[in-house]
């Protein structure tokens, strides 16, 4: 029943820098981090969590949660909009009409409907992070960003370690917008002040559209993420890759001082693992959809989104423990959820059918497969929509109310946490912060949210920002 609940010259080992560049521009720490060595001496300790792994996928633009979860079918016209509410496997919960699919799996799900914040930024750093505090006018992300969970993860130490510790796909969140917005490299899924080292290891795509979009008037990207390259990645120089190395050697040599036998073996081993994980077909291989049936693919979708929600699948098969697809706003080509033009032509055609058909594969393809115990899949935005549809039938920023959904990783089945108002504006009860969020995640993650990480400065930071798990939907 439903619950309302409160480039190339030789290394020394003979392998081309860009050899490494086009194995995932992995750096000698990224995806293989001192922690994830060191963590059978229990030197980050970790409880046991029911999620292994999770898979997020991010609407990023800001999901329209009144068109799509907190249909509110008895306000007027113009809060209401144009959709009309179909019930679900969850008696009791009404959700979009052109969400079909996934109308048929909310039994299995944790949908909170009172996320609220007042980070009005079209970045994912308050929802990865749980800090939302931030700058919203901030469009490049920056040493001083709090890591998001990612990078906790590798630092605790998660994960195959002849893996990449976290990927977030398709590409950078920005990408897409790089053109209008030179620089533009939205903050979110970084180690911020943890360091580089903790960056997840970017995908990169080459999205092919049907034919010319323009804003609000959306084409669909098709394709699916890549393996990056040296040329797609220019910030990762080999200069860069040369002091990463260089900074290994310093930490060796402090080993050595400390302990020289039992430290030098460490860190040699450090420096091979990395190297193999640097030069493995393992990552490459879980990119590689032409190990998967087409019908398989037909069924997540062949656009770019759905392709790499496949992926992720593969990925986390793998050992990563934490991967991000961003459906990244290509605004020149229409495709977004920034909809403050055509919010219902929008949805209806493109967006929602694209969400509808990925979201369901996924969830059925890892009980298939006997990972969805153990794999948390998350649904949200930056933020919701603004109650009243605007003159050009769009819905404008509203941080105040939106939505995340949980599936399996130990979230509970059939649950719905929190209400909102009769114009789905503000949450009546049971309010949820971005931290609330995140701790939730870490909790099922088996890391402790109240786990404190040192800043720029060495002060201690709670990896959820304040944030209390949502025990209501932890099963």
């Amino acid at each position: 029943m439903l619950r309302i609940l409160g480039h190339a010259s030789k290394l020394c080992d003979g392998i081309t820098r860009r050899d490494v560049m086009q194995v995932g521009t992995l750096s000698l720490f990224a995806g293989m981090t001192l922690p994830r060595l060191l963590r059978a001496e229990g030197h980050v300790p970790r409880e046991t969590g029911t999620a292994r792994a999770v898979i997020l996928f991010n609407l990023l633009g800001g999901p329209s949660h009144q068109d799509m979860v907190d249909m509110k079918p008895l306000a007027p016209p113009e809060i209401r909009g144009e959709f009309q509410p179909i019930d679900t496997s969850l008696p009791g919960l009404q959700i979009c009409e052109h969400m079909p699919k996934m109308s048929q799996l909310m039994h299995k799900a944790s949908l909170i409907r009172t996320v609220t914040h007042g980070y009005n930024a079209h970045n994912p750093l308050a929802m990865m992070t749980g800090f939302a505090g931030g700058d919203g006018g901030q469009l490049a992300a920056k040493r001083t960003d709090p890591p998001d969970i990612g990078a906790i993860c590798q630092y605790v130490g998660m994960g195959a370690r002849d893996m990449p510790g976290a990927v977030c796909m398709p590409c950078y969140p920005g990408w897409g917008e790089s053109k209008q917005y030179p620089g533009i490299r939205r903050p979110g899924p970084y180690g911020g002040y943890l360091g580089s080292q903790y960056d997840p290891l970017f995908s990169v795509c080459d999205p092919q559209f049907a034919r010319d979009g323009s804003p609000y008037d959306p084409v669909r990207p098709m394709g699916e993420s890549l393996m990056p390259a040296l040329d797609a990645l220019p910030e990762m120089t080999a200069n860069r890759l040369d002091r990463r190395r260089s900074v290994l050697d310093q930490l060796e040599a402090k080993f050595e001082s400390a302990n020289q036998s039992r430290a030098s073996l460490r860190m040699n081993a450090f420096q091979d693992r990395a190297l193999s994980l640097l030069t493995s077909d393992k990552t490459r291989d879980a990119f590689d959809l032409s190990h998967e049936s087409d019908k398989l693919r037909d069924a997540y979708g062949r656009n770019l989104f759905g392709s790499s929600l496949l992926q992720a699948r593969r990925l986390v098969e793998a050992g990563v423990p934490f991967v991000s697809v961003h459906a990244e706003n290509f605004f020149e080509h229409g495709f977004t959820y920034d909809m403050h033009e055509n919010n219902f032509g929008m949805l209806k055609n493109e967006n929602l059918p694209v969400l509808d058909a990925a979201y369901t594969a996924l969830v059925g393809d890892l009980e298939d497969r006997g990972l969805l115990d153990s794999t948390l899949i998350v649904v949200m935005g930056e933020m919701g929509r603004s109650p009243k549809v605007n003159r050009n039938a769009g819905r404008d920023h509203w941080p105040q109310c939106g939505f995340s959904l949980l599936t399996g990783g130990g979230a509970k089945r059939g649950t719905v946490f929190g209400s909102t108002d009769k114009h789905a504006a503000y949450p009546t009860d049971h309010p949820v912060s971005p931290g609330d969020v995140v701790a939730t995640i870490y909790q099922l993650l088996g890391i402790d949210p109240h786990m404190t990480v040192p800043d720029l400065s060495g002060r201690p930071i709670a990896v959820a920002h304040g944030g209390e798990p949502i025990w209501d939907i932890i099963g």
